[in-house]
């Protein structure tokens, strides 16, 4: 009897391993079909992070870059909404998942258009989420067969240099990074600690964007300083990081957000798009 269980459990470690190791297969036979991987993330949560992805995907879209956008965040994927796609949920075809078509082209794959809203972060717990990334990463369908799949992944990762994090980074071999902060969060502890992640597990960083620096008066249009400004530039250049620039908080770019339409098409003169754009020319630079 003893016999039997010790059988059906090696039985079960090895089925288990063997699907382990071809969802790998796979999601290393789908990261060699794109040209570019940027892993958009940040020390903490609330800092923008969804809202830098989505405007630097649709950019490169508008560019004629073939796009994908995923959005991995478990904690609160705010990328269906940003790309105006709440509510709906991905198409399957056979085994893949079909990504949906966002402004400017970009194609894209969320967690929270997997189950319907508001059910995102109360079904994924634990390893599974692990398992529903690779699933994600692995058996997407970004192209047609026979060429490269994407010019760009844009991945907008969970906040944090946790478990989760780490474990995307070490996946997506040969991703780049791109660290959003802002003067709040402007910590030096917080900075070095996002920066010393991605050298940890091998991952150059394209470079430093501190977002919500200032703000945008909603009648002047004039900038106000709500912190003190300048030291997450010094901070980049004492670690070796690029800083690509500050960006104001433009009140008419959340309300342009919130309602499905990235800043970089509802408002181009805004001063936070303006500081947006200079932003990523080294990354558009880069395509």
């Amino acid at each position: 009897m003893g016999e039997e269980k010790h059988s059906a459990r090696d039985a079960r470690r090895k089925g288990e391993d063997e699907r382990h190791w071809m969802l790998r297969v796979a999601v290393n036979r789908s990261l060699d079909r794109i040209r570019r991987k940027l892993l958009v993330f940040s020390g903490k949560g609330g800092v923008g992070k969804s809202t830098v992805a989505a405007n630097l995907a649709v950019l490169l879209g508008l560019a004629g870059q073939r796009v994908g956008l995923l959005d991995i965040d478990f904690h609160g994927p705010s990328i269906p909404a940003l790309m105006g796609l709440a509510g709906r949920l991905l198409d399957t075809e056979g085994d893949k998942a079909v990504p949906l078509l966002g402004p400017g082209g970009v194609k894209v794959v969320s967690i929270g258009l997997l189950v319907p809203d508001g059910e995102a972060a109360m079904i994924w717990r634990g390893p599974l989420k692990m398992g529903v990334i690779n699933q994600l990463l692995g058996n997407t369908k970004w192209g047609d067969d026979g060429e490269d799949d994407l010019d760009w992944l844009i991945i907008d990762s969970p906040p944090g240099t946790g478990d989760e994090p780490l474990s995307i980074a070490q996946t997506v071999i040969g991703a780049q990074g791109l660290l959003v902060t802002t003067p709040q969060t402007l910590s030096t502890d917080d900075v070095r600690r996002s920066v010393g992640f991605a050298r940890k597990v091998g991952m150059s960083v394209v470079g430093i964007i501190e977002n919500m620096a200032g703000l945008v008066c909603p009648h002047c249009g004039g900038g106000i300083d709500l912190f003190k400004r300048g030291g997450g530039k010094a901070l980049a250049e004492e670690l070796g990081v690029p800083f690509l620039g500050e960006v104001p908080l433009d009140p008419r770019a959340v309300e342009a957000g919130d309602s499905g339409k990235p800043m970089v098409l509802s408002l181009p003169d805004s001063p936070a798009t303006k500081a947006l754009l200079a932003a990523f020319k080294p990354i558009l630079e880069m395509a």
